[in-house]
């Protein structure tokens, strides 16, 4: 998980000359797992899956070209993660694209994702 941590922060932050990678010794990854999803317009999306230890969950995915940490949190159905104005809700073998800027019922920004092979 350091290294995950450290990656993204690093990447981040690469325009800035402070920038130092960041760790979190409380954190250590158990398990992780990437999938690759195909959604609706041809688009596709990679999601790595991480759990660590304390039983805390990301997801990490590429928006608009920029590589986001995803936090898990409570989700009445399914999995849902959040970064920024973004939410990735996945369930079983499918997931949506949602950003917080749209209206309360607005349509996935990327939707109808299905994992491949499943």
């Amino acid at each position: 998980m350091k290294t995950i941590l450290a990656a993204f922060a690093a990447s981040a932050l690469a325009h800035a000359a402070w920038a130092m990678p960041l760790t979190v010794p409380q954190v250590q990854e158990a398990s992780s797992q990437t999938v690759k999803y195909d959604c609706d317009g041809d688009k596709t999306l990679s999601v790595r899956y991480v759990n660590t230890k304390n039983n805390q969950s990301f997801a990490l995915l590429t928006v608009d070209g920029r590589k986001l940490l995803f936090v898990n949190v409570m989700s009445g159905s399914g999995a849902r993660y959040v970064a920024e104005q973004y939410t990735w809700w996945s369930k079983g073998q499918e997931g949506n694209l949602y950003t917080g800027m749209g209206e309360a019922n607005a349509p996935p920004v990327i939707g109808n994702c299905k994992a491949r092979g499943k």
